[in-house]
């Protein structure tokens, strides 16, 4: 008989699951054990997803995960849901060929909206296959430009679509940017040991890799993350049952990892400062249980996809916050969404203080309310 556990107690799962607790299975060394424990991590934006890194590394810097991804820990591409995500390079073909491949479903729709044929996205990707060849990497402005010399439209949406379609067909990929320039590199030479998995073993990894990163989750929630079928989803949960558990969660059976099956309860009462685009709210289409409905809109002002860095007590999303970043401080403007006390202040302070260190360079604070 599953175990019923409470709002509560699922929350410390899931925090202890997303690594923003010590784990009792678990204890990442670097950049690489972290993108594998997910299996992708959501890296639209780049600084989110080094700082998503950094807040479950202690004591790293942002030049240590900028020095890891160098030496191709991690690379970022777009596996699922047309979004970018940090995945284990060994992996990155699988997961394409697994969850990729629904993306370009509609690509040939929006390429008519944009005035591009299916021609011309095939061309674009056998030139930029070429001007990487070599263990070439070409920045964004540099890739666009190749494409306008081949004779293709890169105006518009046009350019990014031509970038994306090549990534998504398994030929390019993200590699570190060189400054703030974001580069390209050929998918087969940046990460020339991919993993082979027949699509079965393919489902059944990624299946156990999400719950064990995300849960107690469903069915529903592994599909809408990672882009699958329901049915496919259901078929991958039920191959990696032997390394799941199934709790109920106010009455509702929900996976989660075995490893975490006999862990103690322990009470949930941390302060963590995230960045908008982190697995914490990105990994869930349900976020009930982390934020509450009435900080939706200050959580993602417009509703436009665009996440705001969270402050979160015990699981929960209690502030929102910005940073400003000079040559001699870091200047954090923290937007509480509950009331807190001096004492609560000290300890958001204490949280943000982590990502300066991160960054290096000391804090300031700015209280709204």
């Amino acid at each position: 008989m599953p175990a019923d556990l409470s709002a509560a107690d699922a929350l410390a799962l899931r925090m202890t699951s997303l690594l923003l607790r010590p784990h009792p299975s678990t204890r990442p060394a670097g950049v690489a054990e972290v993108v594998e424990w997910f299996g992708a991590m959501q890296a639209q934006d780049l600084a989110s997803g080094l700082w998503s890194l950094g807040a479950r590394l202690p004591g790293r810097t942002i030049g240590d995960v900028q020095a890891a991804l160098e030496r191709r820990e991690a690379l970022r591409t777009w596996p699922m849901r047309g979004t970018v995500h940090l995945v284990p390079p060994a992996d990155a073909r699988w997961m394409l060929e697994l969850t990729g491949v629904r993306s370009l479903a509609g690509a040939a729709t929006r390429r008519v909206q944009l005035g591009l044929t299916d021609a011309d996205a095939d061309r674009a990707v056998d030139v930029l296959g070429a001007a990487l060849a070599g263990g070439g990497r070409l920045t964004r402005a540099q890739c666009l430009a190749t494409l306008r010399a081949a004779g293709l439209a890169t105006d518009g949406q046009r350019g990014y679509h031509l970038l994306w379609y090549a990534s998504v067909r398994g030929v390019t990929c993200v590699a570190p940017n060189v400054g703030t320039d974001q580069t390209f590199a050929l998918l087969d030479e940046w990460a020339p040991d991919a993993r082979k998995l027949e699509r079965d073993e393919a489902l059944t990894l990624l299946a156990h890799r999400y719950v064990r990163g995300h849960g107690p989750v469903t069915a529903r929630e592994f599909a809408g993350w990672s882009g699958l079928t329901l049915t496919d989803a259901r078929r991958g949960l039920a191959a990696a049952d032997d390394v799941l558990s199934t709790v109920r969660v106010d009455g509702e059976p929900m996976h989660i990892d075995a490893a975490l099956a006999d862990a103690p309860r322990t009470s949930l009462d941390d302060v963590v400062a995230l960045p908008g685009f982190d697995e914490y709210l990105l990994g869930y289409r349900d976020r009930a249980l982390m934020l509450d409905p009435a900080h939706q809109a200050a959580v993602v002002p417009g509703n436009n996809g665009i996440f705001q860095a969270t402050v979160v007590r015990a699981g929960r999303v209690v502030g929102v916050w910005k940073r400003k970043v000079g040559r001699a401080a870091v200047t954090i403007t923290i937007q509480p969404l509950t009331p807190t006390a001096t004492v609560e202040r000290a300890r958001v302070e204490q949280a943000l203080e982590r990502y300066a260190d991160f960054l290096g360079l000391p804090p300031r604070f700015d209280w709204l309310t």
